[in-house]
Formats: C-alpha cells, sequence, structure tokens
C-alpha cells in the first residue's frame, strides 16, 4: 500500500521499491514506474498501485480418483506481475488517493483466476488416475500438468500475469481410507519389528548360551586343575612322609646305635669300676688279714669317729662309766 501524505490541499506519494505506480492526470499519464516519489492533487489524479514482486498463493481443493476416492490436493503457485500496464488496464488496481488503498481486490481477483485454472488441469489429470497411483505418483504428474497448464493458459500473459513456479505439497485421502491404507503398511511394519526383536533375543540367547558353555567350560577345567592339585598334593604329602618316616627311621637306628654303644661303655664301665673295687677291697683285706685285733678295734674306732657327727658336750653317767670300766678290764 502506498504511503500518502497530505500538505496544504496536495497529495504526496511514496511508493515501495516493489510496487509499479501509475498516475494519470486528466486522462494523460504522468508518472509510471516502481518506486515513484512524486506530489499530486487528488480531484485530477488517477492512481494505480500493481504489484512486481513474487507472490505465493497457497490452494486447496478436493478432487476425485479414476475409482472415485476423494483426495484433497494441496498446492502452492507462485507468481509475478509481469506487465504492470497491462494488468492495470485488465483489473482494478487503483488506490485511494487520501488512504493509498485499493479501491478493490484485485489479487483477490488473479487468486480465483490462478486457484480455478490450477484446480481444473489437476481435476482432469486425477480423473484418469487411480488412488493407489495417485498417492505415489500423483504430487508429481499433477504438478507437471498444473504447470504445463498455467503456462499454456492464454488469459494469463493477457493479464500481465507471469508463473513463477508450481508446486504440490500433497495428495491426501479422506481420513477413514488414509486409515485403511496405513493399516497393512503399520501392520508390516509392526511385523518387521516383531521379527527384529525376535533376532535380537535369539541373539541375545545364543550369546547367553555361549556364555554360559564358556563358563561351564572353564568351571570343568577348573575342577580339573583342582584335580591335578589334589593328586599332587597327595604325592607330596605322601613323598613328604616317606622321607619323614626314613628320616626318623634313620634318627632311631643313630639314637638305638648311640644308646647301645653308650649302655656298652657305661656297663665296661662298670664292670671295670667293679673290678677295680674288688681288687681294693680284697687288698684292703689281705693287708688287714694279718694285724692285730686291737688294731683293727682302734681302726674301727678312729673310722667310726670319722663318721659320727660332732659331739659340742659329752655327760658320762656313773653307770655308763662303771660298765666302760668293765669292759677295759675284761679286754685286758
Amino acid at each position: 500500500m502506498a504511503d500518502i501524505t497530505r500538505r496544504l490541499g496536495w497529495r504526496h506519494l511514496r511508493g515501495a521499491p516493489t510496487a509499479h505506480i501509475r498516475h494519470h492526470r486528466s486522462g494523460a499519464l504522468v508518472h509510471d514506474g516502481p518506486g515513484l516519489s512524486f506530489w499530486f492533487r487528488s480531484l485530477t489524479a488517477a492512481l494505480s498501485e500493481v504489484p512486481v514482486d513474487d507472490r505465493e498463493l497457497a490452494m486447496t481443493f478436493h478432487a476425485r480418483t479414476a475409482d472415485f476416492q476423494d483426495v484433497a490436493v494441496q498446492a502452492t503457485v507462485t507468481y509475478r506481475v509481469s506487465d504492470p500496464a497491462v494488468a492495470a488496464a485488465r483489473l482494478d488496481f487503483s488506490i485511494d488517493p487520501d488512504t493509498g488503498g485499493w479501491r478493490g481486490a484485485p489479487l483477490e481477483q488473479l487468486g480465483t483466476l490462478l486457484t480455478e485454472t490450477a484446480q481444473q488441469h489437476a481435476l482432469d489429470v486425477l480423473a484418469r488416475t487411480p488412488l493407489a497411483e495417485a498417492l505415489v505418483d500423483g504430487v508429481t504428474s499433477v504438478r507437471e500438468r498444473v504447470a504445463a497448464g498455467l503456462a499454456a493458459e492464454p488469459r494469463l500473459p493477457a493479464t500481465g500475469i507471469e508463473i513463477v513456479a508450481v508446486r504440490v505439497v500433497a495428495l491426501r485421502p479422506e481420513p477413514e481410507v488414509e486409515r485403511a491404507l496405513r493399516t497393512p503398511a503399520r501392520e508390516q511394519i509392526q511385523q518387521e519389528a516383531d521379527r527384529a526383536t525376535y533376532e535380537r533375543r535369539a541373539v541375545a540367547v545364543e550369546r547367553e548360551r555361549t556364555i554360559a558353555e564358556n563358563e561351564l567350560a572353564s568351571k570343568i577345567e577348573l575342577a580339573r586343575r583342582e584335580e591335578q592339585l589334589v593328586d599332587q598334593r597327595g604325592t607330596n604329602a605322601r613323598r613328604e612322609a616317606e622321607e619323614n618316616a626314613a628320616a626318623d627311621k634313620v634318627r632311631a637306628e643313630a639314637e638305638a646305635s648311640r644308646t647301645v654303644r653308650l649302655a656298652r661303655a657305661e656297663a665296661e664301665a662298670a664292670r671295670e669300676v667293679g673290678e677295680a673295687r674288688a681288687e681294693a677291697q680284697a687288698a684292703w683285706l689281705r693287708v688287714h688279714a694279718d694285724v692285730d685285733v686291737r688294731t683293727l678295734h682302734a681302726l674301727t674306732g678312729t673310722r667310726l669317729a670319722e663318721n659320727l657327727p660332732r659331739i659340742d658336750s659329752l655327760t658320762v653317767s656313773p653307770d655308763v662309766l662303771t660298765g666302760l670300766l668293765a669292759r677295759l678290764g675284761a679286754s685286758e
């Protein structure tokens, strides 16, 4: 929309670079071009503003396929006004000199023209296409047919319109039909998912079985080695016991031999001592055999005195002294 300001009965218009302004005054073209800025009088001016930028028109319409199924077509047509003079002559792009807004609805007219033309060509191609084929390849075929139809439409160049691009966003069947069509695919996907789950479980079970077998094999090998260890320990124990027994036997034999030798030595020593004592006693007897009895008594008393305990004091009673003197007298 053009920017119009008021100054003392004059109007000033400032247009955008993407808007083509046409200014007629008293039937004569005064200003013509995009992005203009000028003063004018509202009573004598006839203004029109034609947008020359690319415009996108979104459209949605329903069609019926060859097997009588309803589908919704979503498309977008990009267009621009290539000849603003022709467009301003064919459509009402005039603007109010006070507000700068369009007096009519030219873009709506263009939208209706493009929508009806595109819909006509889309219906024509879908009417000869089954639903399954339309859902698979319908977007491409509809886009090509609509683009070709709009390019060949004579009314568009006559109106100064140029088609830039045509895009078909989607072809959607009715919700019930779409759900019915999705069911086999969903079931197949679910089957694939179930099969993948079963395969993962089978792989997991196989891995667990392998792990269990490895653990069992490890336990068996460990048990076998423990058995070998026990056998080796038993062998070592037997060998150690045999060696200890042999050592004990050797020690016992050595101790017995030493004891026998010691006993023999002690017996020999005792025998020699006995013989020596016997010889001493015999010599002693031989020495005293020829000695007087009184001498023997004296020796006996001396020996007895040597072996008696020490006497600190001696009390001699008359009876003891009388008996002793009697014995001495008798001996004389």
